[in-house]
This record gives C-alpha cells, sequence and structure tokens, in this order.
C-alpha cells in the first residue's frame, strides 16, 4: 500500500511549533510523533555537518533510510549555533515557538550561550526538552554512552540472561528517550496552557529504562532478592512464558501466563493432560519446560497454524522484519506502509502508533533534503536574499 498525502489531517497539535536541535534517533523521533500529531517542526542542522542518520543505511536509489524513517513531516533549515549571528536566528525562530528539543549533552547548549537560563529569560512560555544519556545532575553527567550502557547501569540488561546479551534494538533510546520525551512534553504543553508558564524537561535515557523493571522490582521490595538473571518469570523460568523452536528451526513464543490461556493452548495442542499429569509447581518447571520443547521440535510452522489462529492460545510465531512489513493487521491499522517520495520514488514508513478517531495521523511532507527550507524560513523572519546570501559567506547557515 502506498500512502497518499492528500487530505491532511490538521492533528491535535496543529498550531505547535517545535525547534529541533537532536541528531540520530531519540529526539528526531520524538519529534516525529509531535509533527505527525501535527505540530510544526523546523529540524536545525550544521551546515556542514548534518545529521548522522542523512548516511545512514543508503537504499538503491541513494536515499537514507533511517533518515527516511525518522523526519517526515518536517521542514529543515542549516544554522552553525557556534558563529554568534546564529543566536539572533534561534531567537527569532523562537519568538513564537512553543518547545525546543535537544539532545546535547546536559552542559552543550549552555556552551554556545544558549542554554535554558539564557531562553527562559527571554521565553518564559517555552518548554525546553533536553534528552541525555544520564540526566543534568548525578555522577555519570558527564559520561558518553549508548543503549547498551543505560541498560547495563538500569539493570535491565542485567534481566536477560546469564551472560547477559544485548537487546537488538534500542530500548532505552526508544523507550527511555523518545516516548518519556514525547510523554514529558504533552505534560508540559497542558501544564502551561492552564498557568502560562514554560518549564524544562530533563528526559535521562538511564532514569527512564529503569521503569521497564517495575514488575521485578517490587519482587525485590517484597522478597529482598536480587532477580535471577535469564531465570525469571519473564525470562526463561516459566514454560508458559517462553520461546521455543519448531521442527523447521524457526521460534514460537508461548505468552500463556494465565492458567485459562495456558489450559487453552494445551487443549488446542492435543496436550491437555500435560499439566494433569505433571502440575505447573516450581518443582515441576523444569520437566514441563522440556516437554514443550520436545513437542515444539516436533511441529512445523504449518502444523502449529491452527494454534497460531486461536484467539486465546497466547501462541504467536517469531517474525522476521520481512514478514512484518507484510503482515495484514499492520497493514491495515497504517502502521507499515510505502510513501512515494518525489526524489526516491516507494519508501518503507512505519505509521504512528498515536492513533486519534477526529484527529489521525497524516502524512504531509516527506522528510527534508539538509537545509531544503533554509531560505524560505529565514524570509519568513523578515530576513532579506542580501541578509541570507551575507550570512552564506559568513558561514552562519
Amino acid at each position: 500500500m502506498t500512502h497518499t498525502k492528500s487530505n491532511p489531517s490538521p492533528g491535535p497539535l496543529a498550531g505547535v511549533k517545535i525547534v529541533d536541535l537532536s541528531l540520530l534517533l531519540p529526539g528526531p523521533l520524538c519529534s516525529q510523533h509531535l509533527a505527525d500529531m501535527g505540530a510544526e517542526v523546523i529540524k536545525i542542522e550544521n551546515p556542514r555537518a548534518y545529521d548522522a542518520s542523512r548516511a545512514m543505511f543508503k537504499g538503491n536509489s541513494g536515499y537514507s533510510a533511517l533518515f527516511m524513517m525518522l523526519n517526515r513531516n518536517k521542514k529543515a533549515i542549516t544554522l552553525n549555533l557556534k558563529r554568534p549571528a546564529s543566536k539572533e536566528i534561534l531567537f527569532k525562530l523562537l519568538e513564537d515557538a512553543d518547545i525546543l528539543l535537544e539532545g546535547f549533552r546536559p552542559d552543550g547548549m549552555d556552551k554556545m550561550g544558549i542554554g535554558y537560563d539564557v531562553l527562559k529569560e527571554k521565553f518564559p512560555r517555552l518548554i525546553y526538552c533536553g534528552i541525555s544519556g544520564y540526566g543534568t545532575s548525578g555522577k555519570y553527567v558527564n559520561f558518553a554512552g549508548h543503549d547498551l550502557n543505560y541498560l547495563a547501569l538500569s539493570g535491565v540488561l542485567h534481566q536477560t540472561g546469564n551472560p547477559p546479551r544485548p537487546a537488538g534494538f534500542q530500548l532505552a533510546d526508544i523507550g527511555g528517550g523518545t516516548l518519556t520525551a514525547v510523554s514529558a512534553i504533552l505534560a508540559a504543553l497542558y501544564y502551561r496552557e492552564k498557568t502560562g508558564k514554560g518549564q524544562r524537561i530533563d528526559v535521562s535515557m538511564t532514569d527512564a529504562s529503569l521503569q521497564f523493571l517495575s514488575l521485578y522490582a517490587g519482587i525485590y521490595s517484597a522478597s529482598g532478592k536480587t532477580p535471577e538473571a535469564g531465570n525469571e518469570i519473564l525470562s526463561g523460568k516459566l514454560p508458559n512464558y517462553n520461546v521455543y523452536q519448531t521442527k523447521e528451526g524457526r521460534y514460537v513464543a508461548l505468552g500463556a501466563l494465565e492458567d485459562m490461556f495456558f489450559q487453552t493452548f494445551l487443549r488446542v495442542s492435543g496436550l491437555e493432560n500435560l499439566t494433569k499429569e505433571t502440575p505447573l509447581t516450581e518443582e515441576n518447571l523444569p520437566i514441563i519446560k522440556q516437554k514443550l520443547t520436545d513437542y515444539f521440535l516436533s511441529k512445523t510452522y504449518a502444523d502449529l497454524e491452527p494454534i497460531f489462529l486461536n484467539e486465546d492460545s497466547c501462541l504467536s510465531p517469531v517474525l522476521t522484519l520481512e514478514e512484518v512489513t507484510k503482515d495484514s493487521h499492520f497493514r491495515e491499522r497504517k502502521m507499515i506502509f510505502e510513501t512515494k517520495t518525489e526524489k526516491y520514488g516507494d519508501v518503507l514508513q512505519f505509521g504512528s502508533p498515536f492513533h486519534f478517531s477526529e484527529t489521525p495521523f497524516s502524512y504531509r511532507n516527506d522528510p527534508p533534503d539538509h537545509g531544503e527550507h533554509t531560505d524560505e524560513i529565514l524570509k519568513s523572519l523578515g530576513y532579506s536574499q542580501g541578509n541570507i546570501e551575507e550570512f552564506r559567506k559568513d558561514r552562519v547557515i
């Protein structure tokens, strides 16, 4: 299915303006979510050092596949924030902006003379959101890091197994950074509508990753026992909540935590006597797991199809990304589609996970080229073509 740009919805955030200084993934995905909700997003990049995601994973026709996944519905301007004249331009952009989003180290904006303390004096209604690895305080404040570091320090990585294994996807970046920032920004907008006051939002991807351990923290708080790596109720201990290999070497996920679902699975798979003969008790867990392991090793995906299709069996095939992109469920919900871009033809996109009945997601603009809207935006701020040429000459833009 190709998504068209006709009849765009204004979105619940129509009229909200965001100045986005963030790069790579957590921040740009956050601003794309907000842009999908209708906000006007102006993406700022250095004129001689563009967002590195523009160079990652090039498609056959030359497009930057990762950048295309993170930057639709935005406009782009180049601005060298280290040049004094750039401050005037940034301040003009912020005069009617609602949100500034950045992903530098905690002192990065301060070093450029445009930190929150400066901006809040000039723009008291501005909502300033910074996404960083460890936040603006604490002993790790100046440490470099990536997703794996944040998951390690928050205890999440410990739960992946013994030895711990990388998750294989950016859990802290997206769950801890992107989605935490989205929810915080929306809350700050609501507060400002009531009070007229902006504020600073300090999003730490490590802080937010702690929330993924809420279940195990509850167990630890109650028992005083550190959860066992790779052998807890959600990480491999339970036979009814586990991953199994099939006859052809593929995998299935059995997520029948509640007894009613597990009994349904056992019934439709012909194993209804399993827990009658071997009750689901602590000492019997390895025995039941082995019996299920043997069962699945004797079955192919085709054999298991009736169980996959049973609504209450909680058995799912482990799909590859290629299979996911073709899945009718995601296609029907417009979560996966191709959009026809002017430069590159059809490009794969993930839809917005925010589903509104009155203001549905709309794809209004393709991800912008580096600095594509620089002249347009500067002219809207009152600068002449002569001013713009001088800015280019002085490497301001």
